[in-house]
């Protein structure tokens, strides 16, 4: 009894000295957790045993000094719990069960303390999973999207949905979401799920739904990116011309209507030349199109007609006309006066040409000659549209010789020439045989040429013909003997001829020094009288008329 009794003492003083409040620490699920016996501060020498117990009756283990610690048969403990040497006790594979509150007890020579500590235990959450998880959202219309899901937490988790990264929170209308909490009755984890509500607006096209996942113990985390497709009824529809233009004749033009609803409509309505076609498809095509294809097309809604777009259509056209066209056979001398004819459904140019030369104004004449002749081109322009229209000019005349000439040829041959107008180009007939040539210098102009060797004086004749007539012309051809006679003779008489013209340069020469010494003598002569009227001396005035007779006299002796 006396034993009991200090015990008892012990024990009342222990609870009286009891720091008020708990002691907690934290364990992860499954790891080993530390539990300290009064922060570690217990000194074996000073204890008699240590005992760890659990909320009110579950012993653990009880360790006495100098004594291996004894575990107690509890089959929640048996196998995990062991204590250290500052008789902190240490428990693996913890669980949720092991969240409650352990004593260390600690009796000493002198007196008992406890110590109560709070085991908390914390898992964090698994990655989000999307379930029940929707395709389409309708505008207007309250919508479930999408469950999320984090499970086997403590505490457990909470979970956030955002749209394009900015949180969504419930208003009861537009936005609705439900979160629930299960705790699951063997492991005690929780798991906690979302469901999102939500009414679409045409904004929300490619918009990204999230949902994440956050915990006092880890970081937040987000689920994948949702995107729905967002359902709306057409508002307008939209009739565009996809072939390029400008459109000429002949051309395929492809209209096509687009809707602004989705999904778009499959069928439309299109309108052409005022009558309803309604086609599986966005696309109407034209073909070969003309003139009359110019005007204004319409589409619309199969179901809603009143819903329509129109778009206009020229298409581009260009007739021209000449008055003559392939070949136009003429007689040299007329008139021909062409005239080209325009229609188009715009501003054209035209011009001329003929060969590769360009022309000012259009073909006119009013005195055809040979050289009009020719290949004559009108080309007519309007933007991308191009006509080229042509024809040939032939300008007929009968031949007629123009020039009948002879040059001397190499050694002892002459070359005649007769130069002839006329077309179709005429023949030539010599009356003489000879080596035969011709040469085209322009049209309706040809050279005919003729070498022989002549060995008496004859005369020669050119014959031209054509089917619209002939002429002829002779001329008068030396032999080359006499050629070689008339080529001395010409050298004699320029060699007489330059004879005299030899003398009568000197002749003249004389004549002018003659003339010179007359008029000086005359001079002197009237300047001696002078002297002897104012008694002048004479002397030198006699030297010099002495001087200028001998000159005059060896002149003429000359």
């Amino acid at each position: 009894m006396y034993r009991i009794a200090l015990l008892t003492c012990l024990l009342t003083v222990s609870l009286m000295n009891q720091v008020s409040g708990l002691e907690t620490v934290t364990g992860k699920y499954g790891d080993i957790v530390e539990i300290p016996c009064n922060n570690g501060r217990v000194v074996e020498t000073e204890v008699t045993f240590v005992k760890w117990k659990y909320d009110k009756d579950g012993n653990i283990l009880v360790k006495h000094r100098d004594q291996n610690a004894t575990v107690s048969s509890d089959v929640n403990y048996k196998e995990r719990v062991g204590i250290k040497k500052d008789f902190s006790l240490f428990i693996t594979q913890v669980s949720m069960a092991d969240q409650r509150t352990f004593t260390c007890m600690v009796v000493g020579t002198a007196d008992i303390l406890e110590y109560p500590v709070q085991l908390a235990v914390y898992k964090v959450p698994s990655q989000p999973q999307i379930t029940n998880l929707t395709t389409v959202m309708a505008i207007g219309k309250l919508t479930t999207l999408a469950q999320c899901r984090s499970e086997g937490a403590n505490p457990a988790a909470n979970i956030t949905w955002f749209k394009n990264k900015t949180p969504l929170m419930t208003d009861g209308a537009a936005i609705k979401i439900t979160t629930n909490v299960v705790v699951d009755k063997e492991t005690g984890l929780s798991t906690t799920s979302s469901t999102l509500e939500y009414t679409a607006v045409k904004g929300d096209i490619d918009a990204k739904f999230t949902c994440q996942v956050q915990h006092i113990k880890s970081a937040n985390v987000d689920s994948s990116p949702l995107v729905f497709t967002v359902n709306y009824p057409t508002e307008k529809v939209n009739l565009q011309v996809v072939s390029q233009g400008p459109f000429k004749e002949g051309d395929n033009v492809t209209l096509k209507c687009t809707a602004d609803g989705n999904p778009p409509p499959s069928s439309y309505n299109f309108y052409i030349n005022g009558e309803k076609k309604t086609v599986n498809s966005n696309t109407y095509t034209l073909t070969n199109v003309t003139r009359e294809n110019t005007g204004e097309y319409k589409c619309s809604l199969v179901d809603h007609e009143d819903i329509v777009s129109s778009v206009a259509i020229t298409v581009e056209y260009l007739d021209v006309a000449l008055s003559s066209t392939g070949k136009i056979v003429k007689k040299l001398g007329e008139s021909l006066e062409m005239t080209v004819d325009v229609k188009a459904s715009g501003t054209t140019e035209v011009s001329w040409k003929k060969g590769n030369a360009k022309l000012n104004s259009l073909p006119k004449f009013d005195n055809l000659m040979y050289s009009d002749s020719g290949v004559y081109e009108c080309v007519a322009s309007m933007a991308d549209l191009k006509k080229t229209l042509t024809f040939e000019l032939v300008v007929e005349g009968s031949p007629v010789i123009k020039n009948l000439i002879k040059e001397r040829g190499l050694g002892m041959t002459k070359v005649l020439k007769c130069v002839a107008e006329g077309f179709p180009k005429p023949t030539v007939q010599w009356s003489v045989n000879g080596s035969n040539d011709e040469s085209v210098s322009e049209p309706g102009k040809v050279t005919y040429s003729l070498t022989i060797a002549p060995n008496d004086n004859l005369t020669v004749s050119c014959t031209v013909s054509n089917v619209l007539g002939s002429d002829i012309k002779s001329i008068n051809v030396s032999s080359l003997v006499e050629d070689v006679k008339m080529d001395k003779q010409d050298q004699k008489d320029e060699y007489s001829d330059q004879t005299v013209m030899a003398v009568g340069i000197v002749v003249g020469l004389m004549l002018a020094v003659l003339a010179i010494g007359v008029a000086y003598w005359l001079y002197m002569k009237k300047f001696r009288e002078g002297s002897w009227k104012t008694g002048e001396k004479e002397d030198g005035s006699a030297e010099e008329s002495k001087k200028l007779e001998e000159n005059q006299s060896q002149k003429a002796d000359v």
